[in-house]
């Protein structure tokens, strides 16, 4: 799914800067946002077809799709080739359609994830659903943007067959209850799994669909006070691993537990060390956006979130590439899936240096704002 948003507060016609204007909300099936040589053509390709020179491609990260690693070779290369075409094509469209539109942003906590990792009571769990809405000046529906967090393992690992999982059944019912589109971007995920009260995929995802239009329904949307965008993006760089992929034993132990292409693909993107992407935005001075590219543990967001100070902020995972997890220094401490180097080869504190980072920028666009 593809949303395309242009701010154009002096109400100017479209020109050459009418691109930085711009910003694509997109919203995969997939495991992981592609890797960096994908998300450059992507980016160069939706520029060019469609205009749009922002952008943030969230993965929903069904374990039940294409590995996007394997961008160089092989049928998924192949299949990588034709979702750039498609991703621009789809920009393309959203931005012919561009009209005046009214927006409006609600959150609530549901009880429907659950912290996978840690399974004390006083494990953090961020729950928080948000809610973009946007309707044309006459009401109609033109989108519904959904920020939750929880890991799409709904279905049996063992079954050998492409699935978006609870998020696609998600926004066929959320787009058939409110019309538009529905745009799903994952949240924090890294160590939250979903909390059922029985029932399998369809169960999960209409209960979830139903939180998503009481939520919307809740709000009215208006034409924005003070409409205007702003945006940082920065690529950051921890050279020193907890892993060694140089190592031979080490190289074995990994391409075991996962297979030698994905391990050889992160050999070469780890190569100089790991080089998260994060993306920072404020929408109308009110609704902030913060997308880093791999598994973050929901006690970043959470504190994020606190520290922001933010009425709506939107944490997106998986998103503009794939780094694997960040988990927090207290969940390393802890140990346990996640938290460990074979799947977080980052240095510790790494994700901690990243919502620095991810602070620095709001705080800084904030006062741009102001």
């Amino acid at each position: 799914s593809v949303l395309v948003l242009e701010f154009n507060p002096a109400g100017e016609s479209a020109g050459a800067d009418a691109a930085e204007r711009r910003l694509a909300l997109v919203g995969i099936d997939m495991g992981r946002a592609p890797g960096r040589a994908t998300m450059k053509k992507i980016r160069a390709a939706v520029l060019a077809r469609a205009g749009v020179g922002n952008l943030f491609l969230v993965a929903s990260h069904t374990h039940h799709g294409p590995c996007m690693e394997l961008e160089k070779s092989g049928p998924t290369a192949g299949y990588i080739s034709k979702l750039v075409e498609k991703i621009a094509a789809a920009a393309a469209t959203a931005v012919k359609s561009l009209k005046p539109a009214k927006m409006a942003v609600a959150s609530k906590e549901v009880p429907l994830n659950r912290n996978r990792h840690n399974r004390r009571k006083d494990a953090p769990v961020d729950r928080m659903l948000s809610v973009l809405k946007l309707v044309g000046v006459d009401d109609s529906p033109i989108a519904t943007v959904v920020n939750f967090a929880a890991h799409p393992t709904t279905l049996p690992a063992l079954m050998m067959r492409y699935s978006a999982d609870y998020p696609g059944i998600l926004k066929d019912k959320v787009e058939k209850a409110l019309g538009g589109t529905c745009v799903f971007l994952q949240g924090a995920a890294g160590d939250l799994s979903i909390r059922s009260s029985g029932g399998g995929t369809e169960q999960y995802a209409a209960r979830l669909a139903a939180e998503v239009v009481a939520l919307s329904r809740s709000v009215k949307p208006v034409v924005p006070a003070r409409p205007g965008f702003l945006i940082r993006s920065e690529e950051l760089h921890f050279p020193k691993m907890r892993l060694n992929l140089d190592d031979k034993l080490t190289y074995l132990k990994y391409s075991l537990a996962f297979f030698k292409d994905l391990v050889d693909a992160y050999v070469e993107e780890y190569s100089d060390g790991v080089r998260p992407q994060l993306s920072v935005a404020l929408l109308n001075g009110e609704v902030a956006l913060v997308g880093v590219s791999g598994e973050v543990f929901c006690g970043h967001a959470l504190r994020l979130r606190r520290e922001a100070g933010f009425k709506s902020l939107l944490f997106l995972g998986y998103c503009n590439g794939y780094h694997q997890y960040f988990p927090t220094r207290e969940a390393v401490a802890q140990g346990g899936y996640g938290a460990d180097a074979l799947v977080s080869p980052v240095a510790i504190g790494a994700g901690e240096r990243i919502m620095e980072r991810a602070l620095f920028h709001l705080r800084s666009l904030r006062g741009k704002r102001d």
